[in-house]
């Protein structure tokens, strides 16, 4: 497991006591973000493939990152370990201490234009870059910002557009719906114009500008699984234990607060279980992985606190039970590529299936599943949708679909059934993706109702207890409100420079606080909107460059969670995913 490398400090009496100031005037710094962590690296058993035995607990460290005060002042809680520490401020050289913290720190202003262009956030090159007209930029967001950023060091290498048209391909093979004519003028466009980017720093937008409340937050962050890892959904369970998926290597973590102990559950293979499931072209060219379900989207029951995951890349649900910590395979009869996943009022199991283009309920009570198939828009795309599964069978055997269905600009055939939330009433609301549309079931009478958004690419939602829909629109950098009872939407640009380069992949609502936390997977950060005054209240930048993040969850206090998800995640800063609490001291 790969840690964040920094230079030990021996632990000291006022070792966690620091003043920052500038190197030349010696003003103080404020809101400098400072990473406090364990000096020695976490010695892991990492005997089972890579990663620890499942089912024994070991112990992480945790990283605790806040940002100094208007008098660039700071403190930590002292430790009983020896603690290492970094300082990071845009505009300013990062600064790793070699022995005893000097009073005051002192951090230099960094002057070469190129390292200040390397160190602004993804989302900043991402605006600036030029791939054609305004529907070109928002769909090449879509789809090329689907699972990495756009824009980061990994990017924006120089490659020649023999080198994109590969890249694009494999891209395509992972499942980015990138449209057959942009798929022949992009490899020119992303070689000269990031290599336009790069000679010319002065063209990339400022760094952000951080806001005093950032000395309100606390940053804590648990490393877990490694650069082969993607560990994508996450949830807070009701026993205070805070569980991850990883996708890639079918694993699931707990984490107990309390003792910084994880452990590791392996998601069953069955017999006959290809290696990467029913998607085994998606990962037939990563290095090493230990898939054959793709753990995707957790949800837990309120009635026993059974955990349910959803295997995309198999036709089946799975069932944990923290206390016995078994699980339970429920088999299915249709669909494919089981997505995200919620628990209605009467304990009933609702889930997305992707490239089916339907929505799943599962009854516990008598164990049986009952199928939505949603509109299509096209006889093609009814026939593409009800024999998806065929369509990667014949994939894995290696025919050249590409010849056959060309990708146009309305993903005719793959429409995407994505993100899904309950709201009081009972009704199940979902979001299709690749169709701009939000849709309704009601239970009670199995009606389904497809609304049209004003907006490209609905991705997640979530309900307030009000009943309003809060939806992250990916593919046009903000986040929507829809009221089922005015039939309204209103919209709220993400709090980005420049305007327009965000793809808010998820949302969530913290109930009681009526906050909408908003994953800003193109720019490290969180943002916190207010429900009641129709404001953004934080923009929280995250210690690690390149953090992907794809949801978010709370406990009861309001502190919130989210991890690290980039696939691969190589792509994340020193190569290490991590689970991440954000504390806001209100």
């Amino acid at each position: 497991m790969k840690t964040l490398l920094l230079i030990i400090i021996p632990l000291i009496s006022n070792a966690s006591n620091l003043v920052v100031k500038d190197n030349s005037s010696l003003s103080p710094i404020p809101l400098v973000m400072v990473t406090q962590k364990s000096a020695k690296e976490n010695v892991i058993d990492t005997s089972d493939g890579g990663y620890p035995p499942e089912r024994i607990p070991f112990h992480v460290l945790p990283e605790i990152t806040k940002f100094t005060r208007p008098d660039g002042s700071l403190s930590f809680t002292p430790t009983n370990y020896e603690t290492a520490y970094r300082f990071r401020k845009f505009g300013y050289k990062d600064l790793l201490i070699p022995k005893n913290l000097p009073s005051p720190i002192k951090l230099t202003k960094e002057t070469d234009i190129d390292l200040l262009a390397q160190s602004k956030p993804a989302n900043i090159w991402l605006g600036a870059l030029n791939v054609g007209s305004d529907e070109d930029k928002n769909i090449f967001k879509m789809q090329c910002g689907f699972c990495h950023q756009q824009g980061t060091e990994f990017t924006r290498m120089e490659r020649s557009p023999e080198e994109w048209k590969e890249v694009i391909q494999r891209m395509v093979r992972y499942g980015s719906r990138i449209p057959s004519d942009l798929q022949k003028k992009l490899p020119d466009l992303l070689s000269l114009n990031y290599k336009n980017l790069v000679s010319n720093p002065s063209k990339l937008e400022d760094f952000p500008q951080w806001k005093d409340n950032l000395k309100d937050i606390q940053i804590t962050e648990w490393p877990i699984g490694d650069s082969m890892s993607q560990t994508h959904d996450m949830l807070v369970s009701k026993n205070s234990m805070i569980y991850v998926a990883d996708n890639i290597q079918d694993r699931l973590f707990e984490l107990d607060l309390k003792t910084n102990n994880f452990t590791i559950y392996k998601i069953p293979h069955l017999e006959g279980d290809a290696p990467g499931g029913l998607l085994a072209p998606r990962l037939k060219d990563f290095p090493s992985h230990d898939s054959t379900s793709n753990a995707h989207s957790l949800a837990e029951s309120h009635v026993d606190g059974h955990i349910f995951i959803t295997p995309s890349a198999q036709q089946r649900l799975i069932e944990f039970d923290p206390l016995s910590k078994k699980f339970k395979i429920h088999q299915m009869s249709d669909g494919f590529y089981p997505h995200t996943i919620r628990l209605d009022h009467e304990d009933n199991v609702w889930f997305t299936l992707a490239l089916s283009n339907q929505v799943a309920k599962f009854n516990r009570k008598n164990k049986t599943f009952k199928y939505y198939n949603l509109p299509a828009r096209s006889f093609k795309e009814k026939i593409l949708t009800r024999n998806i599964k065929w369509v990667f069978k014949l994939m894995d055997w290696g025919v050249p679909l590409s010849n056959w269905f060309k990708i146009d600009r309305q993903s005719t055939g793959v429409p995407l059934v994505y993100g899904i939330d309950i709201t009081p009433d009972g009704k199940v609301w979902f979001a299709r993706l690749h169709t701009n549309e939000i849709g309704m079931i009601d239970p009670k009478t199995d009606k389904i109702t497809m609304i049209k958004t004003p907006f490209m690419g609905p991705r997640r939602l979530r309900t307030d207890k009000n009943g309003t829909l809060w939806i992250a629109v990916f593919g046009e950098s903000r986040i929507a409100s829809y009221d089922p009872k005015t039939k309204s939407f209103e919209q709220f640009d993400l709090p980005v420079t420049p305007i327009g380069s965000e793809t808010p992949y998820s949302l969530n609502v913290d109930l009681p606080r009526d906050l909408v936390w908003v994953n800003g997977n193109q720019s490290d950060a969180l943002y916190v909107f207010d429900i009641k005054t129709k404001t953004w209240t934080h923009s929280i930048p995250l210690p690690r460059r390149t953090t992907f993040t794809r949801d978010i969850e709370f406990d009861k206090e309001g502190t919130a969670y989210s991890a690290n998800s980039n696939f691969p995640s190589w792509h994340i800063e020193d190569e290490q995913p991590t689970l991440i609490q954000i504390k806001i001291n209100r």
